[in-house]
């Protein structure tokens, strides 16, 4: 038997769209002979489709996509996920299609209700197993996951299953597909069965899908491996036993590489699923622009990107020099609007209001604001979207400014600590310098007041990430982290109230790629007005 996996790329919502990919893609794998294809969990909403399961015309679209297939596809067997209204509840379904026939409709068993999942908003539960049989192999279904636990698949194999066909919507950070692996090669191996685990790939939201699909054998094997964050359709055969052979097995991606490819993923499929023309962005010559710049430019091309320079008095030639040699370097339309002017008028309207108090963060505030206004002001105009900056160190802390810095409609930096915006800058000049060697190597500055440094308000980077990734990611306490590191107790203290305290503005942040367990957004709700400071 010739199987295909289709690790798509699909849009939420896009019911319709997605249905047809689905006929197109199943009319051409049968004229080339292939038995049946696995396509990804929830294959006609894609994942997550969050409430738009809870808009009763919804279902009536899914409902109406499902006849198109049936009616359209013949001569080849369909695997695919999608939402189902049955006996008065909603299920995550797999379908099992064929010339125009539903041949069999697994319910999903296990609904995760945690990180980022909220699946027991939407769905209940699945409790039996289901095989049918296709060319002489017994195959069962299953749904994401289920395969993180035992009892879905040990049912499957009593239940005369040899091959496990697992329908996936697992989202990327890093470390989770070496986890995925070994988890299912256990299952495999433990029950003496083969395991197809197909996964959707792309971004969406916050959240990008890496693909990865893989096929593992009886013996928990790895037999092949599909790239990761790449569209691909892979093929193997199985023997009749269900042992499954053949096709690519693609290396994993290296650390800071992978890294880097979930951001350009999640930049790309933000824009171009939004329909925006390209992007516009702030260039400082500071590290976390510089490296902005980079992942726009390779997930969008130079010709999409625009960036803007707008110094002021404090800024450093050497910054102004760096931005413009880099926006050269990458062949991105650049240009400088200094923001004196704009300070300058802010600072007279505002004197009688200042009068007697002395300059202070608000000044700093007021020049970060000026940029925010420029930029949205060109963005609104080109019809390109706007980049925010930050990084998650910054966001942890608050050492951002609402309605200055922080405005834009997408954060690539969001979920990525400031130690690691310095290693993927260097990554990322691996095989030539984009990114100035004296970005990296400088003092990181806001440049808002004469000879400021990030170190006058905060300490080293290597300790301030150390601190949120225990707190933040761990829930460790600050007990816990002194214990842990050693590091002073009243500057532990101090880092996790600001953390506390600057909820607020996360709160108002734009979304930005998620590459750990534990992003601020939806992996982690916490209160604005917080008795725990």
């Amino acid at each position: 038997m010739r199987i295909a996996i289709a690790q798509l790329n699909l849009v939420v919502g896009a019911i319709e769209a997605n249905a047809r990919r689905v006929i197109e893609l199943g009319r051409r794998l049968a004229d080339e002979g292939v038995d049946l294809v696995v396509f990804p969990e929830l294959t006609l909403t894609a994942y997550p489709p969050e409430d738009l399961l809870l808009r009763p015309d919804c279902q009536a679209r899914v409902d109406a996509a499902l006849a198109d297939i049936r009616r359209e596809v013949r001569g080849i067997t369909l695997v695919l996920g999608y939402p189902g209204e049955r006996d008065g509840g909603r299920y995550n379904l797999a379908g099992v299609l064929r010339d125009g026939r539903l041949l069999a409709e697994y319910r999903k068993r296990e609904l995760p209700n945690y990180s980022v999942f909220d699946e027991k908003r939407y769905f209940s539960a699945g409790r039996e197993a289901v095989v049918f049989e296709q060319n002489g192999v017994r195959l069962a279904l299953a749904i994401c996951e289920d395969v993180w636990f035992d009892r879905p698949v040990a049912d499957a194999a009593a239940a005369g299953a040899q091959l496990v066909l697992n329908l996936n919507a697992s989202p990327y950070h890093r470390g989770k597909m070496g986890e995925r692996e070994r988890q299912v090669e256990r299952l495999a191996a433990r029950h003496g069965l083969g395991l197809v685990y197909v996964n959707q790939v792309g971004g969406q939201d916050e959240l990008v899908f890496d693909g990865a699909s893989f096929v593992c054998d009886a013996r928990g094997h790895t037999v092949l491996r599909c790239p990761q964050f790449e569209e691909t359709v892979q093929r193997f055969e199985v023997a009749p036993g269900g042992q499954p052979s053949g096709g690519d097995c693609h290396p994993p991606l290296e650390g800071l590489e992978e890294v880097y490819r979930a951001l350009v993923c999640g930049v790309r499929d933000y824009v171009r699923k939004n329909g925006f023309p390209g992007v516009v962005l702030g260039l400082s010559g500071g590290i976390d622009s510089a490296l902005t710049l980079a992942i726009a430019v390779d997930a969008l091309g130079a010709e999409q990107v625009e960036v803007v320079l707008m110094p002021s008095r404090y800024t450093a030639e050497i910054s102004n020099q760096d931005a413009a040699e880099q926006a050269k370097r990458m062949g991105v339309k650049h240009q400088t609007i200094p923001i004196e002017p704009a300070f300058q008028a802010f600072l007279g309207m505002l004197e009688p209001a200042f009068a007697g108090r002395e300059p202070d963060v608000t000044e700093e505030n007021i020049q970060a604001r000026c940029r925010g206004l420029l930029l949205m002001a060109i963005s609104n105009k080109t019809g390109r979207m706007l980049l925010t900056t930050g990084n998650k160190s910054e966001m942890s802390v608050g050492y951002a400014t609402l309605y200055g810095d922080m405005n834009g409609g997408f954060a690539p930096l969001k979920d990525v600590p400031k130690t690691l915006v310095y290693a993927l800058a260097r990554w990322r000049n691996r095989d030539g310098e984009v990114i100035p060697e004296r970005v990296i190597v400088r003092p990181p500055s806001a440049e808002l007041r004469p000879d400021q440094r990030d170190s006058d308000s905060l300490p080293d980077y290597d300790r301030l990430d150390e601190i949120i990734e225990r707190f933040v990611e761990r829930d460790q306490s600050v007990d816990e982290i002194v214990a842990a590191t050693g590091f002073d107790a009243t500057e532990v203290s101090r880092i996790t109230r600001m953390v506390i305290r600057n909820e607020y503005k996360r709160r108002q942040a734009p979304p930005g790629v998620r590459i750990s367990q534990r992003a601020f957004g939806r992996d982690r709700r916490y209160p604005i007005v917080n008795g725990c400071l």
